[in-house]
């Protein structure tokens, strides 16, 4: 696995145009797929791809209803 598909808390707020505490946040109340190495969050791309479109599958079911 390379750098560029693990995101740190600060690469994710960026990707995500969230902010870092939000970030931490939901990594800690479990809300967003990450991993600790250490004390540091890390945060595989992939996983977060798929969390992103399972977001959108949940937002369009609940505009369709």
């Amino acid at each position: 696995m390379s750098d560029e598909n693990v995101f740190t808390v600060q690469e994710l707020a960026s990707y995500l145009k969230m902010r870092p505490v939000t970030i931490y946040k939901h990594a800690k109340e479990g809300r967003l797929p990450g991993f600790k190495v250490g004390a540091n969050w890390r945060f595989k791309r992939s996983s977060i791809d798929r969390w992103i479109s399972v977001q959108e599958e949940r937002e369009t079911a609940a505009v369709s209803k």
